[in-house]
């Protein structure tokens, strides 16, 4: 485990969640504002706190448990766990520019 800095893993972990994508908007989770923020530890264990475009969202029960398998299929990750959070509530607002360009909103 050791030889790999947080930081770096950190870009890993960015990295991977821009895999991810809403099923219902192209645009991948990192860019639509979902991700909260993320921690990693001196041990490599991840938390990321994230939101979903509603509470009502389709993928509520899914969307969690995929980050936390693309997360933790990172070599270095030793374990990952994903806390939702409604607060603050999801806005387009908090979409990337890029996000926004795409989805026609610039």
């Amino acid at each position: 485990m050791s030889g790999v800095n947080t930081d770096v893993l950190g870009e890993k972990i960015v990295e991977k969640l821009k895999s991810i994508f809403d099923p219902e908007i192209p645009v991948d989770i990192y860019e639509l504002g979902l991700i909260y923020d993320v921690f990693v530890n001196e041990k490599h264990d991840v938390k990321i706190l994230m939101t979903l475009t509603s509470p009502n969202c389709p993928v509520a029960e899914t969307l969690p448990v995929e980050v936390e398998e693309k997360v933790r299929s990172i070599d270095e990750v030793r374990n990952a766990e994903v806390e939702i959070t409604f607060d603050p509530p999801w806005t387009q607002d908090m979409m990337s520019e890029e996000a926004k360009l795409e989805l026609g909103f610039l």
